[in-house]
């Protein structure tokens, strides 16, 4: 019994990071700021999302070396900061477990930077 008020006070003290599998029209609402962003469709957006991440704010891919985070797959080693690479450039200045939530706008802005910098390419 004391092992179970211990878990359900840990369960309340520290909640999981809210993830979400976003549905196409679900994310169409939430990015309907970058329509046009560096001459880039909303269309645009949705299929390289779907093909980066699935719509899956959680997921992580390694890939070479580095981790890819959340929808965008904005890696570790430039754009945001993890435990992994300790001197990544974070050019986002952000951690990068802020990509795995479902409050896309820090997603949404370092994503951004990524278009300029990189172009679409990136992805």
């Amino acid at each position: 019994m004391m092992s179970f008020l211990f878990l359900l006070l840990v369960g309340i003290l520290f909640p999981a990071t809210q993830a979400k599998q976003f549905t196409k029209c679900e994310l169409s609402q939430v990015l309907k700021d970058m329509d046009g962003y560096g001459g880039i469709t909303l269309p645009e957006w949705i299929c390289t999302i779907f093909h980066s991440s699935g719509y899956d704010t959680k997921t992580i891919i390694n890939n070479n070396g580095k981790r890819e985070y959340g929808l965008f797959q904005i890696n570790n080693k430039l754009w945001c900061r993890d435990n992994q690479i300790l001197r990544s450039r974070n050019i986002c200045g952000i951690s990068c477990d802020k990509f795995l939530d479902d409050d896309l706008t820090d997603d949404m802005m370092c994503a951004k930077k990524i278009l300029d910098s990189e172009g679409i390419d990136y992805w």
